[in-house]
């Protein structure tokens, strides 16, 4: 079996023996994400997830690529953002047996919350999560899809905080370079999947 078949046949069994022989090549991550120029302004390139997310291959590869990121890391709880921090916090809290806690927009949780204010480049957002989501001293993972200036992570973290929670590190998909999240958040544990050098 040779070409195009091995491909598909390997991709669908994930056999890395072959890939390491050299017979086939897998994707990469970083080529089931579609690129958009001049989106939602001239001169940004869009780096748009949906594309990941539509292929069964990609979804799975960014999931297990995200979580073997933080293999090493000990954690009591996930914890992401609406909407596509669920998307990818969810798979690994359950491939490692851990509870998912939801951060979400203001309004959006039914139950006693705790908030916390941030600027955005036009205006101030709120993030909020139940009260009783996280007890003092558990250890945290943050999952999301994207860091850019890493002002919505830093509010996440400081909500965190504020229930006595310890941020254990923080995992994304796609890490911004060129917008310095890295640099607002130095004193905390960032991976990322995949890293552009631009914005």
């Amino acid at each position: 079996m040779y070409g195009t078949e091995a491909v598909y046949f390997a991709q669908s069994f994930r056999f890395p023996g072959l890939e390491r022989s050299g017979i086939i090549r897998m994707k990469k991550l970083e080529e089931y994400v579609r690129s958009i120029p001049d989106f939602p302004e001239e001169g940004i390139i869009f780096r748009d997830v949906t594309s990941v997310l539509q292929d069964a291959e990609g979804l799975q590869l960014a999931v297990d690529t995200m979580q073997e990121k933080v293999k090493d890391l000990e954690f009591d709880v996930v914890a992401g953002p609406e909407s596509r921090g669920f998307i990818f916090g969810t798979p690994i809290a359950y491939n490692l047996k851990k509870p998912f806690i939801l951060i979400r927009k203001k309004g959006k949780l039914p139950c006693e919350t705790v908030s916390v204010d941030y600027d955005l480049e036009y205006g101030t957002a709120t993030v909020e999560m139940h009260k009783d989501a996280i007890r003092p001293g558990q250890k945290v993972l943050i999952v999301d899809d994207l860091i850019a200036t890493g002002g919505t992570t830093e509010a996440m973290i400081r909500l965190i905080e504020t229930l006595g929670g310890k941020v254990a590190g923080v995992v994304v998909l796609m890490e911004l370079a060129g917008l310095k999240g890295r640099e607002r958040l130095k004193d905390y544990r960032l991976e990322s999947a995949i890293c552009y050098e631009g914005k």
